[in-house]
């Protein structure tokens, strides 16, 4: 798997069980439960994700951050075996990737930071989520 694929499916995972606990959750869910082309599936994975939901909520209450944990890595593996091998499909889980972690991120959601870099030959990277301080060459 590509890392731009990586990338994705961790992102979108991560979106989709944050959201879990917004006021957006019913749009959330019905926009990612639609990722499966046919009714039935839909309808099975739209309980899946309200299932996941009530994992969520009770593993916040009870301070059961691995709870959280496992779901985004349950989220990831589905949807990397659906978007596998599907360009239009991959293409619609990053629109909603984009489109509710923007959302998330208005709300005061927590927010997931995705830094990439390439370097040829000797170029010099540095990236930071925040302070950095860069001495000598």
């Amino acid at each position: 798997m590509d890392s731009d694929l990586a990338a994705l499916l961790s992102t979108a995972a991560t979106t989709l069980v944050k959201a879990m606990t917004t006021d957006s959750w019913e749009q959330v869910k019905a926009a990612f439960a639609r990722l499966w082309r046919r009714p039935e599936q839909a309808e099975v994975v739209s309980a899946d994700l309200a299932e996941g939901r009530c994992e969520v909520v009770a593993g916040r209450a009870a301070g059961d951050e691995q709870a959280e944990a496992d779901l985004v890595a349950e989220w990831q593996s589905r949807l990397r075996r659906l978007v596998s091998g599907d360009e239009q499909l991959q293409g619609d889980l990053r629109r909603l990737a984009e489109e509710f972690g923007h959302l998330l991120g208005e709300r005061g959601g927590a927010g997931q930071v995705v830094m990439r870099a390439e370097v040829y030959g000797s170029g010099r990277v540095n990236q930071a989520g925040r302070d950095q301080t860069v001495i000598g060459e």
